[in-house]
């Protein structure tokens, strides 16, 4: 199925119930943010399903799309894995977290002083923003978000760093000026992995001291 309007709508519906199914399970609260990713993908491409029946541009909804995609990832996903992390596992996620945390401000700078529009290229959608150092950005990025699951030391985020880099390989490959939107829809769509996560995750409070 080609990537439009309806695709974005209907996966991201799916994606975010996925994400509601995370985040109602009992756990520890220190897990929410990382349970929470499927529902904030999801909505994201619920909000790239209003850019394409706008015909692209540079609206609210392009701006909200960029501002998810790019600085608040690169920030959420790295602190979201070091929250949920055990202790022995914290300290080989500081530099994925510093990078988070050094291209979230980069970016949200890029998207503060520049314009950001989207244009429609068949069946993606291409986003252009007057980024300093694209080369370097996209590195940290990258470091940011995959590396932090890769180094998580759970089997399940791992298996999600690697299909995020599986698919970051294919979509420079086959959509490089397209790169952001086709992987930010990859990743949403692996993100259900997270459903997975949460049931082997410990339960907290009065829940987590029932036998059985």
């Amino acid at each position: 199925m080609c990537w439009s309007a309806t695709a974005d709508l209907v996966a991201g519906t799916g994606i975010a119930a996925v994400g509601v199914a995370c985040v109602a399970r009992p756990c520890r609260p220190r897990d929410l943010p990382l349970a929470a990713l499927p529902l904030l993908l999801g909505a994201h491409q619920i909000i790239e399903s209003v850019i394409w029946r706008s015909g692209g541009g540079s609206g609210p909804a392009t701006v909200a799309w960029a501002v998810v995609a790019l600085p608040l990832l690169a920030v959420w996903v790295p602190l979201a894995v070091l929250c949920a992390a055990p202790p022995d596992a914290r300290r080989r996620l500081a530099v994925p977290v510093a990078a988070g945390i050094a291209t979230s401000a980069a970016l949200s700078y890029s998207l503060a002083t520049r314009p950001v529009t989207a244009d429609i290229r068949g069946h993606t959608v291409g986003y252009v923003v007057g980024l300093p150092w694209p080369e370097l950005l996209g590195a940290g990025y990258l470091l940011a978000t995959v590396g932090s699951l890769l180094l998580s030391g759970d089997r399940v985020l791992v298996l999600l760093g690697v299909l995020a880099t599986v698919g970051a390989a294919v979509c420079v490959a086959l959509w490089s000026t397209e790169f952001v939107s086709t992987w930010c829809a990859v990743a949403a769509v692996c993100s259900v992995v997270l459903l997975a996560w949460t049931r082997q995750r410990p339960r907290s409070g009065r829940l987590a001291e029932r036998p059985g």
